[in-house]
């Protein structure tokens, strides 16, 4: 059994779209007046029943909530109560240590709300359209991009800057079969998106790099704008529109890459890249001024563009799904070490895509090279490809003897 989510594309009529709003602008408030009650007056509502606020204490008061004023009770209580769960959740998260305090929802940000799955009907009306039927909204449709499989448990309906989307968690039965296709090493940059130990490079589409640089301009726009002005929110509506087109673009790439990948190969080595520290900021502080501070903050725009993470989960989840497995290794060294034989040396990589070992002289691309060395670091009783002994790294230099390489036996294993 697996969890897939399926996400399609909302058109509703204007009456609707107003009552698809009307009920985010609900559902956001309850979450908000239920965060404060914890918050701020946990204490006297303990005093006033002897009791604690929770789930069942919230979901009391919303009932009474909702008699008292019918613009309230205008809404799914579903969605409201979904909403008190949430904030449970949120709390139970906190006080694990898994996360922060819960913040107040806001408005432009979290625009959704969510029914349960035996709440929910979908029809198809043709080859490219369907209708979902959402309670006290009715038939709305959507393009109906891709086949709804499985058990439908619940659909969340959200608003973002292209338009309102459904997406609904469907619980799928599965049986993994056996993967007995061949392994591959992946090794991620910048210049060059993944490079594949086969020899492979996929690059991100260029229309990102001409979208953000679109987005820092319209950035600039919005500086210019004065806070609280019609202006203002017409270019921060630019910004948001820009992003989520070069989100789309994204996702759409790095599916089709990664569904190309799990069917090709049934094992994925990766590196294991710390995202968050190679991004960090070089602006340092007031007393230690960093260095650099533009050309980093460019790297890291970069490196964030490429989607290294969300990349690496879309795989996680195709190749379980397909009885494959992704591994992540030691990245240190992997730029820097010889895949012919073996020797660490930094003055091996002459530039960003030049790779000349200063040991035995073997020659490729530099990318080429560690995806290779990130395959071999997968597993040591491995099959080697092309006939290559993974040899034992050792760190060589200036006055230090090169290691020599273990003869090969029979079967090509260690």
């Amino acid at each position: 059994m697996i969890h897939r989510a399926f996400r399609y594309k909302l058109a509703p009529i204007p009456a609707q779209e107003e009552q698809l709003r009307q009920f985010a602008g609900v559902v956001r408030l309850v979450y908000n007046l239920a965060l404060e009650q914890r918050r701020d007056w946990w204490r006297h509502y303990r005093c006033a029943t002897g009791g604690r606020l929770n789930y069942i204490a919230q979901a009391r008061e919303l009932t009474a909530l909702r008699k008292a004023f019918d613009w309230i009770a205008a809404v799914h209580v579903t969605p409201q109560q979904q909403a008190l769960r949430d904030l449970e959740t949120a709390y139970a998260n906190f006080f694990a240590g898994r996360s922060g305090y819960p913040s107040p929802r806001k408005r432009g940000v979290h625009d959704g709300f969510r029914f349960q799955g035996r709440e929910i009907a979908v029809k198809k009306l043709n080859r490219k359209w369907s209708a979902v039927r959402v309670p006290k909204i009715g038939w709305v449709k959507f393009r109906d991009t891709r086949p709804l499989r499985g058990r439908t448990l619940n659909a969340t309906l959200s608003l973002d800057p292209t338009g309102w989307h459904i997406s609904f968690a469907n619980e799928i039965e599965h049986e993994v079969l056996d993967n007995s296709l061949p392994s591959v090493g992946i090794d991620r940059g910048v210049t060059c998106s993944l490079m594949l130990s086969s020899g492979e490079a996929l690059n991100i589409p260029g229309e990102l790099r001409l979208l953000d640089r679109k987005k820092r301009k319209a950035q600039r726009v919005v500086a210019r704008r004065k806070r609280g002005s019609v202006r203002r929110a017409k270019a921060l509506r630019r910004v948001a529109h820009i992003s989520a087109r070069a989100g789309r673009i994204r996702r759409d790439w790095q599916h089709r890459v990664t569904t190309d990948l799990v069917r090709r190969f049934g094992s994925v080595v990766l590196e294991d890249l710390k995202t968050k520290n190679m991004t960090r900021s070089a602006a340092g502080n007031a007393d230690a001024p960093g260095k650099n501070v533009r050309s980093k903050a460019g790297l890291n725009r970069a490196i964030l563009e490429q989607g290294w993470h969300s990349f690496e989960t879309l795989l996680a989840y195709k190749l379980e799904e397909r009885g494959g497995y992704l591994c992540k290794v030691d990245p240190r060294h992997t730029s820097q070490t010889c895949s012919s034989c073996g020797a660490v040396d930094r003055e091996s990589r002459k530039s960003q895509a030049a790779f000349a070992c200063a040991t035995c002289g073997h020659r490729a691309h530099a990318d080429h090279n560690a995806a290779i060395n990130i395959l071999r670091r997968n597993t040591a009783s491995m099959l080697v490809e092309e006939g290559h002994w993974p040899s034992c790294e050792a760190r060589t230099g200036r006055g230090l003897a090169v290691s020599k390489n273990p003869p090969a036996l029979a079967g090509g294993r260690c």
